[in-house]
């Protein structure tokens, strides 16, 4: 007997809907989307198969009851509409039994467009590199301005304590993903996210899973750019070849930004003390202003530019533009600093691309020149543990002192040779005549960085996922080693 298949026209929100159902409930965005949709009144159930701290925690607080594990008997509460997350695949039986019982269903985007970007001017924030920090930037500066808008953002903002808030003001930020949106609709996520005004930082490839090179990922930014309507406007980075090449394929105006001569807002003369950054802007070549930023790096400060130049258009003064980067509190896991022990400095980061790597560590290194700067790397991406970027990691690490790799936990649908090998990104390193050390798992890292590690060092973990809560551990480990 075949199996059920979801019915095309069910994709869509019903007219009347109540109650809604959230199949992969505790991923962040999900849990995002469920804590905004309980916040407008809708009664929401969910299910997970991994219903634990934190999320398990904030959808309590949310009163929002979650049932552990997917089972048809999930959906005999009897919801209006089903919200299916991206984790979800055709096979799953409480899918199956979405078909079987012909609810209405969308996936997470979806929902997102319906309920809340519709009533406000969208501002998606997109790119390979620096969307979770840029959207951040943004939506606390706008915050700061009075402007009191809404978020949805792939990370925790500081200032907020959480990645999601709806605001009373026109404006929505949302963190624009060019991952694919459900198994019924393989689309990336910000073609559904109706863009009035847009950031594009970045455009390389990435996603290996889902796309099969740099063309396809092209094709995807080029079907949102065009989503962008007259009146509205594409902020662009042009120090990015792809970006300006994607950016011609615009209907409404382009503000380029970057640090060319070229660009309508240009970055100069950037200064690095610690964790903090200052740079000069320009506007049409002359100068906007001076403004001070709590990161470090280049691409922060480019990302600082961005939201200068769309604020900018939108119409908010300088002054207060200025005030609201200078006081930012940051992203959690974007260069987060978790803690210190004997004069040792735990960085937390979500880098994995090589990309991200690379400037990460450039940042970390102008930050702290003469401090010893120790990388700690886990492979732990779809992309990131498969071959494809094997080359381009092994020159990502050169602004370390130290590097140290995880062994990645294998892929069990790729092919051993077409998986990336720690060993050998290692052996690279080594070949370079950079220090570098392979481990096979987390405890054996641990013990290396407790009996090699100097105060004054900077430790930076660079991984996107809980690592084994390897910064916790490690700062407690140390300040055991130094009674």
């Amino acid at each position: 007997m075949s199996q059920p298949v979801l019915d095309p026209a069910l994709n869509r929100v019903p007219a009347s809907c109540r109650r809604i159902h959230i199949m992969g409930i505790c991923g962040t965005g999900m849990a995002a989307l469920a804590g905004m949709l309980k916040a407008k009144g809708y009664r929401i159930t969910g299910s997970d198969e991994n219903v634990y701290p934190p999320m398990s925690d904030f959808l309590a607080d949310q009163d929002i009851d979650v049932m552990a594990g997917y089972d048809p008997a999930n959906l005999d509460v009897g919801p209006d509409l089903v919200v299916v997350g991206n984790v979800i695949r055709a096979i799953n039986p409480e899918a199956i039994a979405l078909a079987e019982k012909k609810i209405p269903y969308v996936s997470m985007p979806q929902a997102l467009g319906h309920f809340f970007l519709t009533d406000h001017r969208s501002l998606v924030v997109a790119g390979t590199h620096g969307k979770t920090t840029t959207s951040s930037l943004l939506a606390t500066a706008l915050n700061r301005a009075g402007a009191s808008p809404s978020f949805m953002i792939g990370g925790i903002v500081e200032v907020f304590g959480r990645n999601f808030r709806i605001g009373e003001g026109e404006f929505f930020v949302v963190e624009g993903d060019e991952y694919d949106t459900a198994f019924f609709n393989k689309v990336s996520k910000f073609l559904h996210y109706q863009p009035d005004c847009a950031i594009l930082t970045s455009i390389e490839f990435d996603h290996a899973d889902i796309f099969p090179d740099l063309a396809a990922i092209k094709a995807s930014f080029a079907e949102f750019v065009a989503l962008i309507p007259a009146h509205g406007a594409l902020v662009a980075c042009m120090d990015d070849p792809v970006v300006a090449e994607i950016a011609t394929k615009a209907d409404c105006p382009v503000l380029s930004y970057g640090s060319s001569d070229a660009c309508r807002y240009r970055l100069h003369d950037l200064k690095v003390s610690g964790l903090q950054s200052t740079f000069c802007v320009d506007k049409n070549g002359r100068e906007l202003g001076r403004f001070t930023l709590p990161l470090p790096g280049l691409h922060n400060g480019l990302n600082a530019t961005a939201v200068i130049a769309l604020m900018d258009h939108l119409g908010f003064s300088v002054e207060a533009i200025a005030r609201g980067l200078a006081g930012f509190e940051g992203v959690k896991r974007r260069q987060q600093v978790r803690g210190e022990a004997g004069g040792i400095t735990v960085i937390d980061d979500f880098a994995h691309h090589p990309t991200a790597v690379r400037e990460t560590l450039r940042a970390l290194r102008l930050a702290w020149p003469n401090r010893r700067l120790v990388t700690v790397f886990e492979p732990r991406t779809n992309s990131s543990r498969r071959s494809i970027f094997q080359q381009q990691y092994g020159l990502a690490f050169d602004a370390g002192d130290v590097t140290v790799v995880r062994e990645h936990v294998p892929l069990t649908d790729v092919a051993a040779e077409d998986q990336f090998s720690s060993a050998q990104l290692v052996e690279d390193l080594q070949g370079k005549g950079l220090e570098a050390h392979y481990f096979p798992d987390t405890d054996s890292i641990l013990d290396f960085l407790v009996d090699k590690c100097l105060p004054g060092d900077i430790v930076a973990v660079l991984s996107n996922g809980g690592f084994d809560n390897i910064h916790e551990r490690l700062l407690s480990r140390l300040v055991a080693r130094d009674r």
